[in-house]
């Protein structure tokens, strides 16, 4: 039996900026393996003997399983708690690091981070506390959301640097062995604190157009609206998972070393850190569809900076640009869901969308890949990535037109 859910006076209270702390320590150790496997692909590659679209495989695969897995939690998480979907996880993560670590060949290390790392492990945590979080705020629900969302980013700082000295200085499978036992171990720990059930809904937030909605999103039927989204959601991470998929390889490729590259990484997922939090007070002013706009429209442009730019000091000043423009797009999905969709199923919704997201990430990281053996250079794929940021933008206004239309409706 799942512990009961708490009163709604619990909405907004010292109790929900508790439980926020901790949702944040948690999602920053669940989604080390996010980040951690495009330090190691230029050894992976070198020791398996495969090219750089297979040596990308193993972060393709993880981010489809992630999306799968996502929704599965999600709705785990609606049906019993979240406390047992993030001990489930944690059980994946140690057992995806240490079986990643001891890989005779690629196959295995594909496998590891697909089935164990991403369809039980990180997927336990993204979408399922995104979800969990945008109950327990109404006032201040951007924020707060964005707080929890910046934990995967928190994770991509820290993680890729230390990744790299343990890869300098044990080699690529013992630190895989010793990241999955601290990151597993400790998300174990940490869910003791989450038993409680979200509190009792509230009704729709101040301002919002969820009773309305929540019936027929955008003035669509909710399979269509969470279909749009999801298309959406596959594009801008097609998109996002150019440089931060190849940046390490990319910086090798140029002559400035691994370790150059993976603190490009942290750089950018740092930056990103900031990006959320400004966007989640954005958000609580504006809503979370013109957030996803403007994060949409800052991405192209940082995305675009990289064709003309490639020497070492503007390759760091525009990953730090990367990370702050694209970092509140993802968290803007669960704030749409929880403003137009019914919140009682919020879990599988936001697991749905985060899905989609993670698809993108997946294509991206293996279509960039294949886009460099196939022309030697990474021009070609950021130019695809373009592309596929402004395919994002175009749903994203016909939402927005949508949206507006029935308002003019409503007030007519």
């Amino acid at each position: 039996m799942p512990h009961a859910p708490a009163s709604a006076d619990w909405i907004d209270s010292r109790h929900a900026a508790r439980r926020l702390a901790l949702t944040l320590a948690i999602m920053t150790l669940g989604c080390s393996s996010m980040y951690v496997v495009a330090v190691v692909l230029p050894a992976v590659q070198t020791e398996f003997g495969v090219g750089r679209a297979d040596a990308s495989l193993p972060y393709t695969l993880m981010m489809v399983c992630f999306g799968l897995g996502g929704i599965w939690m999600g709705r785990l998480a609606d049906r019993m708690g979240i406390q047992k979907v993030l001990w489930l996880g944690s059980a994946g993560i140690v057992a995806g690091f240490v079986a990643a670590g001891m890989a005779p060949n690629i196959w295995v290390f594909v496998l590891a981070h697909g089935l164990l790392l991403g369809l039980l492990g990180s997927s336990s945590t993204f979408a399922p506390l995104l979800a969990d979080t945008s109950l327990w705020w109404n006032k201040r629900r951007g924020i707060a959301v964005a707080v929890c969302a910046s934990g995967n980013y928190l994770a991509g700082s820290i993680w890729p640097t230390l990744t790299q000295w343990g890869v300098e200085h044990w080699g690529w499978r013992t630190a895989y062995v010793v990241l999955g036992l601290v990151c597993g171990v400790g998300m174990a720990l940490l869910a003791f604190g989450m038993r409680q059930r979200p509190p009792l809904l509230a009704g729709p937030t101040q301002g919002s157009v969820q009773a309305l909605a929540s019936q027929r999103p955008f003035g669509l039927s909710v399979g269509t609206a969470q279909a749009l989204l999801c298309v959406a959601g596959l594009a801008c991470c097609v998109a996002m998972s150019m440089p931060q998929v190849h940046i390490v390889a990319y910086c090798t490729d140029l002559g400035f070393g691994a370790a150059r590259g993976a603190e490009m990484l942290s750089l950018m997922l740092a930056c990103g850190i900031a990006s959320r939090l400004i966007s989640g007070v954005i958000c609580d002013r504006i809503g979370g569809l013109r957030t996803l706009m403007l994060g949409s429209v800052l991405q192209g442009i940082a995305l675009l900076m990289f064709l003309p730019f490639d020497g070492l000091v503007s390759l760091y000043v525009i990953s730090a640009m990367f990370g702050f423009f694209q970092g509140g797009i993802v968290p803007s999905y669960a704030i749409i869901v929880r403003e137009y969709f019914p919140p009682e199923q919020a879990g599988q919704r936001v697991g749905a969308v985060i899905m989609a997201t993670m698809l993108g990430m997946a294509l991206g990281g293996w279509m960039s890949g294949k886009v460099y053996d196939l022309t030697g250079s990474y021009h070609a794929a950021f130019i695809n990535g373009a592309l596929w940021n402004l395919l994002n933008g175009l749903i994203v206004l016909v939402l927005f037109w949508r949206i507006r239309s029935a308002q003019r409706s409503v007030h007519t």
